[in-house]
């Protein structure tokens, strides 16, 4: 039987007085895309922040690789796997492209393969390498979200947490950007992806989960949620 490389289990989180998230369950397993849909305010991005440790839990545990990982700093869950590329990019604009890149290998000591990994994310990203010595507040949008991924990729992760990657973006650019993402499926990373485009998430996902008001309140495989009528009617249009 195959070991989730991710499990949530009974998660719940605050902000303030409001319930974010009540009692969510979720597994990912080794070399899936698994995608998150649903309404602005479902509790999407709070469930990536969740597992990224960059907020507190209430209650509920976060199992990673067979570790518990509920009380673990961001830069640890970082240590051990696990990227996120956050909504809206959040790159560092007065960097240059190569600067983002090395930054994205902040948990690492080991300089030649760090070296070795920018020059394959250059290779994965052409136009980034074109780019390598310009500021990257300077980039289009499509290319500050190639800047998002590939930085993310420099912890060498085995979970890569995406969100929201095509917002924002013209179509021929979210079209791109999905490629990238079936791309790096291809290669064997695990990807928990958020994004609005439900339609396109779950052509390019194995599984899906279905939020509202922060709870998960349908699971099952992409193509059969790609089919459901309760889906197509309140996300797919």
């Amino acid at each position: 039987m195959t070991i989730p490389l991710l499990e949530i289990i009974d998660l719940s989180v605050n902000y303030g007085g409001i319930q974010a998230l009540q009692t969510i369950n979720l597994v990912i397993y080794p070399g899936e895309v698994v995608t998150l849909i649903g309404a602005n305010g479902a509790g999407k991005t709070t469930t990536l922040r969740a597992i990224s440790r960059i907020i507190p839990i209430r209650s509920g545990r976060i199992i990673y690789n067979g570790q518990e990982i509920t009380r673990r700093r961001a830069h640890e869950v970082v240590s051990m796997g696990i990227a996120h590329s956050p909504e809206g990019r959040r790159i560092l604009a007065q960097q240059t492209v190569l600067d983002n890149l090395e930054l994205g290998a902040y948990t690492r000591h080991d300089r030649s393969t760090i070296k070795a990994d920018i020059e394959q994310q250059f290779l994965a990203f052409p136009r980034l390498a074109e780019r390598r010595n310009q500021q990257a507040g300077t980039l289009s949008g499509g290319e500050q979200q190639m800047l998002a991924i590939s930085r993310a990729l420099m912890s060498r992760p085995q979970l890569l947490l995406l969100d929201e990657p095509s917002l924002g973006l013209a179509p021929a650019i979210v079209r791109e950007i999905f490629t990238i993402i079936r791309s790096l499926h291809n290669t064997g990373v695990t990807i928990l992806l958020v994004e609005q485009n439900a339609n396109l998430a779950l052509q390019s996902s194995d599984r899906g989960y279905v939020m509202e008001a922060g709870q998960i309140t349908l699971s099952s495989n992409a193509a059969d949620l790609l089919q459901s009528d309760r889906v197509r009617a309140a996300y797919l249009g």
